[in-house]
């Protein structure tokens, strides 16, 4: 039965902090008035919530509004009930002001949101905390101090864009995203290689042609993959959809050539995972004008040559790691689109496939897609979640 959602629910957006307890920590910064938005995107992915408010944090906004966004008991002082500080699997200070940052760095224990840090820092809890003040606040040598001293602590340090002369705090998405990464990386965790979105090849300087991929779900799987604690990589064609700017490494490159470079240079690397989502044109301009064109000069012939296949160009440099390809068909039925994917799985040393058709992309009806492994064995992806938690199960079980 479908339920209307109350006031205080939030609709999950992923499960990558589903049983994880987070501390937040609110400190006295004008940027605590963001923390409604942040608690509610925490509980998006999951999160079981524990919030400290220092007084002067008090004083910026109301810890009513705050227990209301995370529905939890908000902690004051050192007379509510601190024994969620001993179950934290990562701690979050958002805003966390200078004054914050020096106390922490010289141990001081003047409030409950201190001890939380000291205990944090003892017991090598992941703890992110993100500065929010003026930039000449920020450029002073006392804070780079403050900083280095807590970075070589082991804390996290995640500045915001300089605007308005301040370093603002980052966006809640952010936030969440870089500590779902710190919470859920360990030993299993792997380097990823993700390429996405579409390719381009010139006609001269000015016009070029291209296929069609927004990089929507290259974008989610890579996002899906960081949060959930692997270090990836994205090397990115042109794009519609937009990027999760929390992603440390993305690398634009636009042609195929440019793409097939690029994967070159990274397979020199120890790259466990390779999933190939981009769309690579299958057929490139054979020889680019300089310059432009004119214009009105009448028909206009160009001569199309066959491009070099990425996975195959790869099948031999990345033998060792996990591959998972993309395979998109149109006007065929299911047992071919089977079939086709098995076949670039053997042709290019590929671990697994996940295959679908044009005309189904926009029919929720259909699967969002087939994934057939080695053996030609298919399974069912129903939904963009489907693809990640196989995905997620492939390089759980990888050889």
């Amino acid at each position: 039965m479908n339920m209307a959602l109350r006031d205080t629910d939030v609709v999950l957006k992923g499960h990558s902090l589903v049983g994880k307890r987070i501390l937040l920590g609110v400190s006295g910064g004008i940027a605590a008035v963001d923390t409604v938005r942040l608690c509610r995107e925490f509980r998006r992915h999951g999160a079981e919530l524990t919030v400290i408010m220092t007084p002067s944090a008090q004083k910026i906004i109301s810890p009513l509004a705050v227990g209301w966004a995370s529905q939890c008991e908000i902690i004051t002082d050192f007379d509510s009930n601190l024994e969620a500080l001993n179950h934290m699997d990562a701690v979050v200070i958002a805003p966390a002001t200078r004054h914050l940052l020096a106390s922490t760095v010289h141990g001081l224990q003047h409030g409950p949101l201190l001890m939380a840090l000291s205990v944090a820092r003892n017991r090598k809890t992941p703890t992110l905390l993100v500065p929010s003040m003026h930039e000449d606040l920020a450029a002073e040598p006392v804070t780079e101090e403050l900083v280095d001293s807590l970075q070589n602590d082991g804390f996290q340090i995640l500045w915001g864009s300089n605007e308005e002369g301040k370093l603002k705090t980052p966006s809640h998405e952010h936030i969440v995203a870089l500590t779902s990464y710190l919470v859920n990386r360990n030993s299993s965790s792997v380097s990823a290689v993700v390429t996405l979105g579409a390719t381009k090849s010139n006609i001269d300087d000015i016009r070029y042609i291209a296929n069609s991929s927004s990089g929507a779900t290259g974008w989610a799987i890579a996002d899906f993959l960081y949060r959930h604690g692997h270090d990836v990589t994205c090397v990115v064609g042109l794009t519609t959809h937009p990027q999760p700017t929390w992603l440390p490494l993305c690398i634009s490159t636009p042609t195929p050539e440019k793409m097939l470079n690029e994967c070159l240079a990274l397979s020199n690397d120890a790259i466990d995972v390779w999933i190939h989502t981009a769309a690579v044109l299958d057929y490139v301009i054979s020889e680019p004008v300089e310059g432009k064109i004119a214009s009105q000069q009448g028909s206009l012939q160009i001569t199309l040559q066959e491009s070099k296949k990425h996975i195959f160009e790869l099948k031999e440099r990345c033998k060792d790691a996990l591959r998972i390809g993309f395979k998109l068909e149109s006007g065929i039925p299911q047992k071919d689109l089977i079939y086709r994917a098995h076949a670039q799985i053997q042709h290019s040393n590929m671990s697994a496939v996940i295959a679908n058709r044009l005309e189904d992309l926009d029919d929720p009806q259909k699967p969002r897609g087939y994934l057939v492994d080695e053996h030609g064995a298919h399974f069912v992806l129903q939904t963009m979640q489907d693809v990640l938690d196989a995905i997620a199960s492939l390089i759980a079980n990888r050889g």
